[in-house]
């Protein structure tokens, strides 16, 4: 089952760099009580997520604020160090953006939006998604057809759905 506007989200447990190394993040705290941006990307490094995903919620990070939005996360389906590195090289740790870890895709399975392109090195990746999720329900979501494409889930088209 895929999920969408008005369900709530799997639980999950992604891993983030601490300052002692990897930690668990408990999604299910992230997101109570709270009113959350959650991004995916197909993966760390790779075109359009670096050059267009990312810096799309770095720019309208502030827009998301103004709108009452307490975290924004991104999601990939790497190790934390991996996201770490590619937080800091796209601005989006220093925008504060949370960047979390699904090494395992476990999170991206249990969403419905994995997906494998062996071709190009892809296995078990996320699908490009962004969504509003309010004390855990998903209110908003935009999902791309084509994960070379950024439009739906770009933080301009979802910051109009906040």
């Amino acid at each position: 089952m895929t999920v969408t506007t008005g369900d709530t989200l799997p639980d999950a447990t992604l891993t983030a760099m601490g300052e002692g190394g990897p930690e668990p993040v408990s999604l299910a705290d992230k997101v109570k009580g709270r009113k959350v941006v959650i991004f995916a990307v197909p993966g760390a490094f790779t075109g359009t997520c670096t050059e267009a995903h990312v810096p799309s919620f770095v720019r309208t990070k502030d827009g998301f604020a103004e709108k009452g939005v307490d975290e924004i996360i991104c999601v990939s389906v790497n190790d934390p160090f991996v996201m770490q590195a590619w937080g800091e090289q796209t601005g989006a740790t220093a925008a504060g953006i949370t960047m979390l870890g699904d090494a395992d895709a476990s999170f991206t399975k249990a969403m419905g939006m994995d997906f494998s392109a062996p071709p190009v090195g892809l296995i078990d990746r996320s699908k490009r998604y962004a969504m509003i999720v309010e004390d855990g329900v998903v209110k908003a979501m935009g999902v791309e057809e084509n994960p070379g494409v950024c439009e739906a889930s770009a933080g301009e088209a979802l910051l109009e759905q906040a």
